[in-house]
């Protein structure tokens, strides 16, 4: 008879101990252990794939520069956000693992790579254990035409779900979500550490033995986080995050780990009534919100990945009324924004210790470029003396702590995706090489800080 035995594993980075303790050992991290019931049976069969013979695995050794990667290709999800952000397309064999707040459209987003998938003529089967098969086909409805081969699996024991893999040839998986899978061989609840653990090893070790690509849809906690053991996050190939602000209609799609790509590619998509739809053109979407000329307005020309951007700085100076001045930032780095303050007073002279500074990046994006600084500085001089700025004018630098422009990366992309735009000016670092400057857009170059304000007004 096989012995049961007790061991508590925390819930952030999967580390086990054999009794509990109020710190992690591994992360350092209070009240995280969660308890968890082992069966020391001797033999862990279900994590094992085919091929397998009397319960050990058979690697074969071979020379690395002998290794064919010419039979591998990309399948494409037909989603082209999605696709720049993996890289070029999903990888046979990989697991994606997305997360995303309530509501933010992941399931919505598997459901139309589902949908275009099965449309080019591919089999997938779309495992759903929060919905039943009635709700996804009203959701399916509501984005469009329900291709033929699209196959839906109303269960969330993993057994079965595989036995279904068995049955037929599927070019696709789709699990929504992981957090409901659940291993009957294993003790505790679906959603526990042991749980998400032993499941996804199992799915892992079919989809590699078969090549087949699978997305996981996961929740996140209240920190942000993926919710589940942290080693879910070694055990996929790619982490991608869906983030926005449900009070707008963009979302964006980041890769926060990608094993066959960059992580620095930006995916953008607006969340209408019939599903996503991709944005391929984010700057002309964004400026395009910008009413007239007004104090406090800046705009920045952004670099996310290989897409330049534009978008617009808000910021807001006012007589704080409370006695104690307020500091808040919408898609800015807060730590960032009192930086720049303490350099406006110190090497400008503005006093703004006595005032609320607030700002905003238009559109609810989160944007994390140094080149936002020369933008968001002359946003808040903007908005402090009220003058508004020229709505033909953008901005392209970093400010370093004593009051110098330094020059930024991929100025030339920069410049062109603002003269595209029709902008007529832009104001970058003096500091490097002077770069090709397109046709009808005049370069302005500033060294130190305290030099804006006469450029600007």
């Amino acid at each position: 008879m096989a012995k049961v035995r007790t061991q508590y594993t925390c819930s952030d980075c999967g580390a086990s101990t054999s009794q509990w303790v109020g710190k992690c050992p591994g992360c350092q991290a209070w009240n995280t252990l969660v308890a968890e019931t082992i069966a020391d049976s001797g033999k862990r069969t279900h994590r094992y794939a085919e091929g397998v013979t009397g319960g050990v695995l058979r690697p074969r050794v071979m020379p690395l520069a002998e290794v064919s990667t010419d039979k591998i290709t990309r399948l494409s999800s037909g989603e082209v956000e999605l696709d720049r952000v993996l890289g070029g397309g999903v990888v046979p064999g990989s697991l994606i693992l997305l997360g995303g707040e309530p509501g933010i459209g992941k399931s919505t987003l598997m459901l139309q790579v589902a949908m275009m998938v099965s449309s080019f003529g591919k089999k997938v089967l779309y495992v759903s254990g929060e919905e039943s098969p009635e709700q996804v086909r009203m959701r399916a409805m509501r984005i469009g035409k329900v291709p033929s081969d699209l196959m839906v699996l109303p269960e969330t024991r993993v057994p079965l779900v595989l036995s279904a893999l068995k049955e037929e040839d599927y070019s696709l998986l789709f699990i929504d979500s992981v957090q409901t899978l659940d291993q009957p061989e294993i003790d505790g609840a679906p959603g526990s550490v042991s749980q998400i653990r032993e499941s996804v090893a199992a799915i892992t070790a079919h989809a590699k033995a078969h090549a087949l690509p699978v997305f996981l849809v996961g929740h996140i906690t209240k920190e942000g986080s993926i919710a589940g053991p942290k080693v879910l996050e070694h055990m996929v190939d790619v982490v991608l995050q869906f983030e926005g602000d449900r009070n707008h209609a963009y979302r964006m799609l980041r890769a926060a780990k990608n094993r066959f790509g960059t992580t620095s590619e930006l995916g953008i998509y607006e969340m209408l009534g019939d599903g996503l739809k991709a944005v391929e053109n984010p700057s002309e979407v964004l400026l395009g919100e910008a009413g007239e000329a007004s104090s406090g307005s800046a705009i920045s020309v952004a670099l996310e990945g290989a897409r330049p951007l534009l978008i617009e700085m808000q910021a807001l100076v006012s007589t704080a009324v409370y006695g104690t001045p307020q500091r808040s930032g919408t898609g800015f780095d807060l730590r960032r924004l009192n930086m720049l303050l303490a350099v406006l007073e110190k090497r400008c002279g503005f006093k703004l210790g006595s005032f609320d500074v607030f700002l905003n990046l238009a559109g609810g994006l989160k944007i994390k470029d140094p080149a936002n600084d020369l933008a968001v500085v002359a946003a808040i001089l903007s908005s402090s003396l009220d003058l508004p700025l020229d709505r033909d004018t953008c901005y392209a630098g970093e400010v370093g702590l004593s009051g110098e422009i330094r020059p930024v990366a991929r100025l030339e992309e920069r410049m062109s995706e603002a003269a595209r735009l029709g902008m007529k000016r832009m104001l970058v670092s003096g500091h490097g090489k002077t770069p090709l400057v397109p046709e009808g857009l005049k370069l302005v170059a500033i060294k130190r800080v305290s030099d804006i304000q006469k450029v600007i007004f």
